[in-house]
């Protein structure tokens, strides 16, 4: 819906060189893509958009809106690259369950906006941003050592099903708690059948069941859903 956008491969550096000139301001990318399927981005990705858009004098201007705030074991999923980008968009958990966005600006993008430049008629909503400066404290108090430890637990299980029933399940991606089961059946099939089974999980791209649990979520709980999702692999 937003004119002169023009859009390259994702993971396909040279399919980005080939549309960008010298009139382009930015690149808009997510660290990781989640409604498609749990896609991470290849380091080499990242960096050569990184040199691109140094070499132009473009933004790079990362989504976090889903993979920021802890979800990756990280409080922005571009800090596991390490390539920071010049811009961030946040919003969802930053609020901690209350409506909030924001726009983090680095290095020369960091003085574009000044007091009073943009308006909103609910910006700054004091309730709302009391509220994230606790999510922002807990981040930081060790949940995210819960977030890598718990994920590498629950992703090293996910892979026993994918060697256990090689002929549903292909692919397990993702890392901290923003993972993805590849599945060769319908994922709606999975949902349903955990869903009456008292385990919630949700479906990305075409072909993905998606995990994405409370960031507190325990080991013990991770057994639970893969004893359901064995059940149900089970008898499919």
């Amino acid at each position: 819906m937003v004119p002169d956008i023009e859009y390259g491969i994702y993971n396909n550096l040279e399919s980005v060189k080939q549309i960008v000139d010298d009139k382009f301001a930015a690149i808009f990318v997510e660290p990781i893509q989640v409604e498609g399927g749990i896609i991470p981005a290849n380091k080499e990705f990242l960096e050569g958009l990184r040199m691109l858009c140094d070499e132009k004098d473009m933004l790079l201007i990362y989504d976090c809106v889903q993979c920021g705030c802890g979800r990756t074991g990280y409080m922005f999923a571009w800090q596991y690259y390490g390539i920071q980008p010049n811009i961030m968009t946040l919003a969802k958990a930053i609020g901690g369950g209350l409506p909030l966005s924001a726009l983090c600006a680095y290095s020369k993008a960091s003085n574009v906006f000044s007091p009073g430049d943009h308006a909103s008629t609910f910006g700054g909503n004091p309730i709302s941003c009391a509220l994230s400066t606790v999510v922002i404290n807990e981040l930081k108090s060790g949940l995210l050592d819960h977030v890598k430890d718990v994920g590498a637990y629950f992703k090293s299980k996910l892979n026993e099903l994918v060697k256990l029933y090689p002929n549903i399940c292909s692919e397990v991606r993702g890392f901290g708690l923003m993972l993805g089961l590849e599945v060769k059946i319908t994922p709606k099939t999975i949902i349903d059948s955990a869903r009456k089974k008292g385990v919630l999980m949700c479906s990305a791209g075409y072909d993905v069941v998606r995990f994405v649990p409370p960031l507190v979520i325990t080991k013990g709980e991770v057994d639970e859903t893969i004893k359901v999702l064995n059940s149900i692999f089970s008898q499919l």
